[in-house]
């Protein structure tokens, strides 16, 4: 339904979302990409919303902004600006010399809304927003030098095996950029600081027995050709790229949840999904209950010191 000044309007729910400027290119076509207009963006999060939500309710956002499409400016949003609509759930949480009021996605009209302000990319916080100190989720990051996939999907196998030995359960995303993510589900009763020095105990042990192909050094010009292990999300006010949030990157690539069957698949890369086809794959529930059994570490440490001896 479109109103008389162009507004594409949008049910959602119990709410009616205006669209604006619904033709807008956001990523213009070219090669092999197609074009994707902010009207096809609006369908994509419509119909993804119920894979998409889970994944978002409770959590402050920071919002990657392209006003002007990909090709133009962007800007990081943490703020929540006052003409959002009431409706739209915030939390504030503290930051050095203040606070920031965060945007959260509890439901499809507000997904539809962040879409309508061009936010193409929602980056999310690794804790809820009623225990912001305490993440449920721990992430690794991988990270190949170039655009080198069989590296992460050797490095996804290695660090696979790594968290079986810990007895800890894991699921694979694609990133929709370079690389995947894996990620750990926990219980929340850990804070950041315990969470983030098991991370870089596990991305180190790994390290220690493949120094040729991984690296955990943050600075570019020290990791060579090796894959880094980035563990750095893992920290009070950090983020992560949310599951089925669209990149900005030609074609709309999406990053989309795997089965650890999926890895093996000669066609897998990280922007293997866009928004013509990631919802398909979300429909397969690759994750398949995985992330309701968040895990305590100490077990997992008590392991993991052993191995290292």
């Amino acid at each position: 339904m479109s109103g008389d000044d162009g507004t594409r309007r949008v049910r959602a729910g119990r709410r009616t979302v205006g669209v604006h400027r619904p033709d807008k290119v956001l990523f213009p076509g070219g090669g092999d990409a197609k074009e994707y207009t902010k009207g096809d963006l609006v369908d994509y999060h419509r119909a993804v919303a119920p894979f998409m939500l889970p994944h978002l309710r409770g959590r402050p956002l920071m919002l990657e902004r392209h006003p002007d499409g990909i090709d133009g400016p962007t800007f990081m949003q943490k703020n929540t600006p006052e003409h959002y609509p009431e409706w739209i759930s915030r939390v504030e949480v503290a930051k050095e010399g203040g606070t920031v009021r965060h945007a959260v996605c509890d439901d499809t009209a507000t997904l539809l809304y962040l879409v309508d302000q061009a936010s193409i990319t929602l980056h999310r916080w690794l804790s809820r927003a009623d225990a912001v100190d305490h993440p449920d989720r721990l992430v690794f990051d991988l990270d190949p030098s170039g655009d080198d996939f069989e590296a992460v999907r050797e490095a996804a196998r290695l660090l696979g095996e790594l968290l079986d030995e810990l007895e800890l359960p894991a699921a694979l995303m694609t990133t929709g950029s370079r690389g995947l993510h894996v990620i750990v589900p926990l219980n929340g009763r850990h804070d950041f600081d315990e969470v983030r020095a098991f991370a870089r105990d596990v991305a180190e042990t790994l390290v220690d027995a493949h120094p040729d192909r991984l690296t955990t050094a943050a600075r570019k010009k020290e990791r060579g050709d090796r894959l880094y292990l980035d563990i750095q999300r893992n920290a009070y006010a950090q983020t992560a790229v949310a599951p089925y949030t669209v990149r900005p990157r030609p074609g709309a690539p999406v990053a989309t949840p795997i089965t650890w069957d999926q890895l093996d698949d000669p066609e897998l890369h990280a922007r293997r999904w866009t928004v013509a086809d990631a919802v398909e794959q979300a429909r397969t529930d690759p994750w398949s209950g995985l992330l309701h059994r968040g895990r305590a570490l100490g077990p997992a440490r008590r392991r993991l010191d052993a191995l290292r001896g």
